[in-house]
C-alpha cells in the first residue's frame, strides 16, 4: 500500500476483523450516537466469515458521534457532507485496495445510511451490495450510473425519515437503472426483526 493509501486507511478510528485478501469485505456505518461496534455483531450474523471494517463517525454533536455535520433536524451542512464523503471514500478505497475483496458490502443505519448513500452517489461502482437502513436524503443527487445492488429498509411511520423521502430515493435509484428494492415495516425509526430478515435474504 502506498503512503497516501496507508494514510487514508488510518484516517478514521475504526474496528476491523477478519481482514485477508480475497474475502468478502463489509463496511458498517453506525447511526447518530452509536460507535464503530454498533452493528458489527449484526454483520457477523448476516455474513458469517466476512471481513468487517467499521469506522467511527468523527463529528461530535453534543456528545453524539455522526459522520457529517447538520444545521438542524433534517437540515444537512452540504459542504461538510461533500468534504466528509470524499474523506470516507478515500478510507474505503484504501481498505478495498489492500484487501482485494471478492465482494464489497456496505451497511448503514440512519446517519450511517446517509453517509453510505452519499458514498454511493460519489463512487457508483465501489460497492457490490449496500443496505440503507432508514436513510434520509433531502436532496436530489446528480444522475449517476449506480451499479450497486441496493436494499432500502424503512418504517411506514418513521418520524425522522419521512416515507415520501424513501419513495423518492427508491425512484431516483430506479431512474439510474440501479437494482433496488425497498422493504417496508409498519413501525418507525427502530430496526425490526422483519427488517433484519429482509437484509439477511438480500445479502444471502
Amino acid at each position: 500500500m502506498t503512503t497516501k493509501s496507508a494514510d487514508a486507511a488510518e484516517s478514521y478510528i475504526y474496528h476491523a476483523e477478519g481482514l485477508a485478501e480475497g474475502r468478502h469485505l463489509a463496511f458498517v456505518f453506525h447511526g447518530t450516537g452509536g460507535t464503530e461496534t454498533q452493528f458489527v455483531p449484526l454483520m457477523r450474523e448476516l455474513r458469517p466469515g466476512a471481513a468487517i471494517v467499521a469506522p467511527r463517525g468523527d463529528v461530535n454533536e453534543g456528545g453524539a458521534l455522526r459522520f457529517f455535520r447538520r444545521l438542524g433536524m433534517g437540515r444537512y451542512d452540504m459542504a461538510d457532507l461533500a468534504t466528509r464523503t470524499e474523506a470516507m471514500a478515500a478510507f474505503v478505497e484504501a481498505h478495498v485496495a489492500a484487501a482485494k475483496p471478492s465482494e464489497v458490502i456496505g451497511l448503514g443505519y440512519s446517519n450511517g445510511a446517509n453517509i453510505l448513500a452519499s458514498l454511493i452517489f460519489a463512487r457508483p461502482k465501489l460497492f457490490t451490495k449496500a443496505v440503507l437502513m432508514h436513510p434520509y436524503i433531502p436532496w436530489t443527487p446528480a444522475p449517476e450510473a449506480v451499479t450497486t445492488e441496493i436494499l432500502i429498509t424503512a418504517g411506514e411511520r418513521d418520524p425522522i425519515c419521512p416515507p415520501q423521502a424513501t419513495r423518492d430515493l427508491d425512484s431516483w435509484f430506479r431512474a439510474q437503472g440501479t437494482p433496488v428494492e425497498t422493504a417496508w415495516e409498519p413501525g418507525g425509526h427502530e430496526i425490526s426483526r422483519g427488517e433484519i430478515s429482509a437484509i439477511a435474504q438480500f445479502l444471502r
